[in-house]
């Protein structure tokens, strides 16, 4: 038979776990203030240890955020072609084509998470980012700032790319209106452990990491600094005016005397480019190789002696989809800031149910290769 003070002690534990807990409060405090020691109380689940993750215990290669939006200005030449800008000079001036214009920033960031840690401090990014809102964006820059959050999550790979899209002026051809082109454009800026034996990932250009850092290490040897590797991406719209089609149109004119028309359509090339250490480019040099490639750049203000002027251009200027990507090619490989692209072409077929499609890269030394069929990502 249990003595009374057990019994006692047994009572009052059964007493204190059944009384009733006092109610939380279901109410917001706007008036309470976070200290130094409140915070320091704060739990922080990505310290945990590595007995706490869940599933495989394995490093992971990209781990971070994407679309995180803000206003940034920007380092672009906004008055386009030689024509708008001649015509501009003579305007008043515009507030739009002032310099570092601000635009839309749609922020993607990562980086690389070891084996053994639990994850990563996401708004770490979010606010080193923020440190620079108010600086101009580049890929110099971004690199900055790459390096930066690389270090403060203690990575050896990260990345940062940040999608924008940027206005042009654009001359008519003949009437003399202009209006605003825009061009969807990114920047990103990689950083790998230096000397990784690598090849260019197939879809976005980027290294992926292998052993050679772990076997300096291993050597006793010490690890090469990481080096950051700048790239622009932009994506160009066209007409693409068949030569098969042109050639048959005219044989039917000449032979029996009938009417035809060759088949054009709306195209599209989206040329990736690495910058060249030491060198500097942005998008809107990037657009204006573009511009002088393919020279049949869609319109924005047309009257009829533009829509005139642009059916004699396109005839001027015939091209199957293989002839765009080499036209491209010719111009970037003559620039000297430019060390390694990617042209993926794709003609939106008005003949055909099916679209017509190229990729072309430099074949810089290991350097971005053309392994993508994702074509329908392209897609107007």
């Amino acid at each position: 038979m249990p003595s009374k003070s057990t019994s006692n002690t047994s009572s009052k534990n059964k007493s204190a776990r059944s009384a009733p807990r006092a109610p939380l409060a279901r109410a917001y405090d706007e008036h309470f203030k976070v200290t130094n020691a409140y915070r320091a109380t704060l739990p922080d689940v990505m310290q945990s240890p590595a007995s706490a993750i869940e599933g495989a215990r394995v490093a992971i290669q990209q781990v971070g955020i994407d679309g995180f939006k803000l206003p940034m200005r920007f380092a672009i030449d906004t008055h386009g072609s030689r024509g708008a800008r001649d015509a501009q000079q003579k305007a008043k001036p515009d507030p739009i084509l002032q310099a570092d214009p601000i635009l839309q920033a749609r922020v993607t960031g990562t980086v690389s998470l070891e084996a053994a840690r639990k994850g990563i401090n996401m708004s770490r990014i979010m606010r080193t980012f923020y440190e620079h809102a108010s600086d101009v964006c580049s890929p110099e820059l971004l690199a900055r700032i790459l390096q930066k959050y690389r270090r403060a999550h203690a990575s050896l790979e990260a990345r940062l790319r940040v999608a924008f899209s940027f206005p042009a002026r654009q001359r008519s051809l003949r009437s003399g209106l202009d209006g605003w082109q825009y061009y969807d454009a990114a920047y990103e800026v990689t950083i790998a452990p230096a000397g990784d034996a690598t090849a260019a990932d197939a879809d976005s250009g980027l290294r992926t990491p292998d052993s050679g850092g772990k076997e300096r290490k291993r050597r006793g040897q010490t690890p090469a600094a990481p080096a950051a590797r700048r790239f622009i991406e932009i994506d160009f719209v066209y007409s693409s005016a068949c030569p098969c089609s042109s050639a048959l149109a005219e044989h039917a004119r000449a032979t029996r005397g009938v009417f035809a028309i060759g088949h054009s359509q709306r195209s599209k090339a989206r040329v990736r480019v690495e910058i060249a250490h030491g060198k500097r480019l942005d998008a809107a040099a990037l657009r204006e190789h573009c511009a002088a490639a393919l020279r049949t750049e869609t319109q924005v203000l047309v009257k009829r002696e533009d829509e005139q002027a642009f059916a004699e251009l396109n005839g001027a200027h015939l091209k199957f989809v293989e002839d765009a990507a080499r036209l491209l090619y010719a111009r970037l490989a003559a620039d000297a800031r430019v060390r390694d692209f990617r042209i993926i072409c794709a003609h939106y077929e008005s003949l055909h149910s099916h679209d017509a499609v190229s990729v072309l890269c430099k074949g810089a030394p290991g350097g971005m290769t053309a392994g993508t069929l994702d074509f329908r990502a392209m897609a107007f």
